[in-house]
């Protein structure tokens, strides 16, 4: 009897060992980039990409300073999926944050336009939220944000 309690026992914390190892990272680079082009083609978008794998569109570069990737900065944004769904937005008037606080498509990307200057960027998940996501964005995601650069803190 303590041999097969014993043996139960075991195979529970294998398991659950186990259960641990789901959430191996994955990597989604082809995947997003088919997806992003996709995207970039079908809304007839003019869009640069950077070496590290982000596409942004400058509608206007604005005319004022020009952020680093240690600025902080005051923005206004809309955030949805390739499908257009919406996940997140701030008011008109915008949020204040450090751009050493916020994903890393964020960081690179307000760093190619000036104050008062508006675009897209388009992140695939190795510079947002990775393979595991955060609230509503699912793990392997490609982010579109609608942003406006209002002001260097």
């Amino acid at each position: 009897m303590k041999s097969i309690l014993l043996a139960l026992v075991s195979i529970l914390f294998v398991s659950c060992l186990s259960d641990g190892e789901t959430s191996k990272q994955v990597d989604y680079t082809a995947q997003n980039e088919a997806e992003i082009v996709d995207y970039i083609a079908k809304n007839h978008l003019t869009a640069q990409r950077s070496d590290s794998g982000l596409y942004y569109v400058i509608n206007e570069l604005g005319t004022g300073g020009q952020p680093t990737a240690a600025s902080n900065v005051k923005v206004a944004y809309k955030g949805y999926f390739t499908n257009g769904t919406v996940f997140d937005q701030s008011s008109a008037e915008g949020i204040s944050f450090g751009l050493q606080q916020v994903i890393k498509g964020w960081t690179e990307g307000i760093t190619y336009f000036k104050e008062g200057g508006n675009g897209i960027l388009l992140i695939p998940a190795h510079l947002g939220y990775g393979s595991n996501g955060s609230g509503p964005i699912p793990g392997g995601s490609v982010l579109i944000f609608e942003v406006k650069l209002i002001a260097i803190n």
